[in-house]
Parts: structure tokens; C-alpha cells; sequence
């Protein structure tokens, strides 16, 4: 468990979530990005923000849900990121909708989802689950969040669920029967039957 300072909260295809506060630059209004050449789908584009290109990535398909054409409530979250060797990164991140700046229930109190492992479920991409208002809040890890092998794997579709064979019933049994016995006459065996009382010597049954 650990506590986090003040969040933005919002919210994605109906869920809480949120970022800490430090890393929020402005919330803009949505606007039309640039698209750019063979973009993978949670790339939208580049936007401007004030004279400097900002890459804009929609977190819905980040976190595997469906495009959504925005609205009023859509919002861009601009991020400041550190990178490598002092570098800083802007991000802009689109979601359904911001909710507050705040701070989560029990002085901001966050703790992990214990049965990631036994569920086989990735988890780094959050921080940890907080509650607002009493409301589960999901703390997003950004730099996890942007994470090229996290990506790739979000996106990959499941496998498909294995078909159990079709129930033939009855008909397929005795349809099954009568090509066995078609195939021992081609070959004139008789194979599987014996002589006897309703039988003839070549094994072949009879109407007695």
C-alpha cells in the first residue's frame, strides 16, 4: 500500500480512474489531430498546443475498449513525463470525460490488486485501486500506460474459445453404422458378424 497526493480523476467507458496531479500540465478541449502515416490505433495524431506538436493518444483503445466519437465531455489530458538523460516528454491524453482534481478517500490511500498473479492479469499498469467518494478509483502508472510490449499486448485479441464437437444424436450414430457396414460389403467380409441361428454360413444376416 502507499499514499498519493492530490489526482485528476476521470473517467473511461464508465470506469474511475486517475493520474497524479504533479504530472498534469492543462486539460484542453478535444480537437482535430494530424494524422500520421500507418499510426497504430491509440495514436490519434499530433495536435498544437501553442506552436509545439503534442502526440495524442486515445486511452479507450490503450485500455482495450472501442473508439468513441467525442462529445462535450471529452477532454485532453496534456502530460509531462521525464525521460531518459533529463529529457521531458508532453503527452496528451484523451478520455471520456474529467471529473475533479482531489484527493482520494484515506488520505490517498492506494493499494495493489492482490490476485493479479493468480489471475494471470498484468497489473502494471496501475499504480494502485483508491477510492473516491467511495467510488473505486483505478491509479494509472502513465509511463506503464505508454509502455510499447504493455501496448501490444492490451491489443492482442484472445484466443478463440475452443468449439466442443456438435451433438449428432441419434441419426449421426446410425448414419455412422450404416457406412461401416457399407464399407465391409465393399470388401465382402461381413467383418464383425458371426454365424449363427439368424445368420448364413457367410456370415451375412438373414431373415429367419
Amino acid at each position: 500500500m502507499q499514499l498519493v497526493d492530490t489526482v485528476v480523476t476521470f473517467s473511461v467507458a464508465g470506469s474511475l480512474f486517475a493520474v497524479e496531479v504533479a504530472m498534469v500540465q492543462e486539460i484542453l478541449s478535444p480537437q482535430r489531430p494530424s494524422r500520421l502515416p500507418n499510426a497504430p490505433p491509440h495514436l490519434l495524431g499530433l495536435i498544437d498546443v501553442r506552436g509545439h506538436s503534442v502526440v495524442l493518444v486515445d486511452l479507450r483503445r490503450i485500455l482495450g475498449e472501442p473508439a468513441r466519437a467525442e462529445d462535450e465531455d471529452t477532454r485532453i489530458l496534456l502530460l509531462s513525463l521525464p525521460g531518459t538523460g533529463g529529457a521531458v516528454h508532453r503527452v496528451a491524453l484523451q478520455v471520456d470525460r474529467v471529473i475533479e482534481v482531489a484527493a482520494l478517500d484515506q488520505d490517498g490511500l492506494v493499494a495493489p490488486v492482490g490476485e493479479a498473479e493468480m489471475l494471470a492479469w498484468d497489473p502494471r499498469m496501475l499504480r494502485g485501486i483508491g477510492r473516491r467518494n467511495g467510488a473505486i478509483t483505478a491509479l494509472l502508472d502513465v509511463s506503464e500506460v505508454l509502455d510499447p510490449g504493455l501496448i501490444v499486448a492490451a491489443a492482442a485479441p484472445a484466443p478463440a474459445p475452443r468449439q466442443a464437437p456438435a451433438d449428432r444424436g441419434l441419426a449421426g450414430v446410425v448414419l455412422d453404422m450404416e457406412s461401416d457396414l457399407e464399407s465391409d460389403m465393399a470388401f465382402g467380409t461381413g467383418a464383425g458378424l458371426e454365424a449363427g441361428p439368424g445368420a448364413s454360413a457367410d456370415g451375412w444376416p438373414c431373415r429367419p
